[in-house]
């Protein structure tokens, strides 16, 4: 499994942006399928995009297409989550997620490596 860690969480106002990045151990990062789950308190812990291993396709939630974007960058190992036009209801405990599957996931069940997860609060 690759070990992820997550930066880049923080306090921002409601309309703001942050963007938050993913660094993944291993030197075969370019085979994992990427993404990003989040969990507010009290609520379940829910999807929020993927983009598959080469980069050239990804997937949102509804709550976040438009305003969420993912990306990676396999020569740094990294996979980034730029979020804009944050609401209140965004707040909640980011999760950077890999699996070496080759579609798009969006269940948490179908990825085996998890980071640590970074806060993201909204304020309004």
């Amino acid at each position: 499994q690759v070990q992820l860690v997550e930066a880049g969480g923080g306090l921002v106002q409601a309309g703001g942006s942050l963007r938050l990045s993913c660094a993944a151990s291993g030197r075969t990062f370019s085979s994992y399928t990427m993404g990003w789950f989040r969990q507010a308190p009290g609520k379940e812990r829910e999807f929020v995009a993927a983009v598959s291993r080469n980069g050239g396709s990804t997937y949102y939630a509804d709550s976040v297409k438009g305003r969420f974007a993912i990306s990676r960058d396999n020569a740094k190992n990294t996979v980034y989550l730029q979020m804009n036009t944050l609401k209140v209801e965004d707040t909640a405990v980011y999760y950077c997620v890999a699996t070496q599957g080759v579609y798009i996931y969006t269940s948490a069940g179908d990825f085996g490596s998890w980071g640590q997860g970074t806060q993201v609060t909204v304020s309004s």
